[in-house]
């Protein structure tokens, strides 16, 4: 299983590469999955690579669920030590 992020190109260089961000993070990726992206769009982001064209609205909804995951973190209920029922 992968994770793979959404993040929006900000900028795309001749050599195939692409700026992007997300929830304040910036990285280089490589667009060799995804030639039709373009400048705005959003992709999904595993390992270095530009794997899947999103809409914005996918790319929001899971970067909230990302937000969430990450404020469970937080959570007692979630610490280590803590039995699962």
């Amino acid at each position: 299983m992968c994770l793979a992020i959404p993040m929006q190109i900000e900028s795309i260089e001749i050599d195939g590469m692409a700026r992007v961000s997300a929830m304040g993070a910036i990285r280089d990726v490589a667009l060799d999955l995804t030639p039709e992206a373009q400048v705005g769009d959003y992709v999904l982001v595993h390992a270095g690579f530009a794997i899947e064209v999103v809409d914005e609205q996918y790319a929001a909804d899971t970067l909230e669920l990302i937000k969430a995951m990450s404020e469970l973190v937080d959570d007692p209920l979630f610490s280590e030590g803590a039995v699962a029922r």
